[in-house]
Formats: structure tokens, C-alpha cells, sequence
């Protein structure tokens, strides 16, 4: 249902921005050095991975991050870090809750696991 999309999308986000602050907070006290491979894109592209290689206290780690054209400029909507794209990594696990409890169990569990890492901050 529409009320089940809109709820869905919200929970999700709320996953996915709380689940790169966690990654990118675990940084914050060490020595890391960010690089980003120059992208460029096709005139009408909507859609680019720009690669980017972490130098984190000796150690070389590559993320890459999946970024869509909106209305207001380019947004980061998906992130590769040790080779598994974010969202696939969460659709598979989705699809397991979804084939059990349907999508109304779906909506629980991101719920509840939002509500736990709130909790938890």
C-alpha cells in the first residue's frame, strides 16, 4: 500500500543514514586520509560510482559510493565497502524477513531495530 511504501522508505533511511554515521564515527580518532578517483559523467547521466581509497593508520581500504542526479544536485544513495554494495546486502536480508513475516514484518523489524539504535546512541 502506499502508507506501507512511505513507511518503508522512511524506515530504510533511517537505517542506512544511521548505519554510515556509525562507519564513519569509528574514524573519527584515527589517522585517515581520504582519496577520490576524478569521475566524470555524460551529459545526461543520472547515475556514477566514484571510487574512493581510505588510508587508515597504514592500512589502504577502497569504498565506493553510488551517487543519483535529483533536483538538487547529486546524492549518495548507495555505499561498496569490501566489495558488497549496501543495499544488496540489505535487499537479500529483507527478502528472508519479507518470504517469513511479509511486509508488514518487515516494517516491525526496521522498527524495532531503529528504535534499538537509537536507544543505543
Amino acid at each position: 500500500t502506499p502508507e506501507q511504501q512511505k513507511q518503508l522508505y522512511e524506515q530504510f533511511q533511517t537505517l542506512l543514514v544511521r548505519s554510515y554515521a556509525v562507519s564513519l564515527s569509528q574514524l573519527r580518532e584515527q589517522n585517515v586520509k581520504f582519496s577520490y578517483k576524478p569521475t566524470l559523467a555524460a551529459g545526461g547521466a543520472t547515475d556514477v560510482v566514484v571510487e574512493t581509497r581510505v588510508l587508515n593508520n597504514g592500512d589502504e581500504m577502497q569504498i565506493d559510493y553510488r551517487l543519483q542526479r535529483s533536483g538538487n544536485g547529486w546524492k549518495i544513495y548507495d555505499i561498496n565497502m569490501m566489495g558488497a554494495w549496501l543495499i544488496e546486502v540489505y535487499r537479500r536480508q529483507f527478502a528472508d524477513i519479507v518470504a517469513r513475516n511479509g511486509i508488514d514484518g518487515l516494517l516491525k523489524y526496521l522498527a524495532n531495530h531503529n528504535a534499538r539504535q537509537s536507544a543505543d546512541a
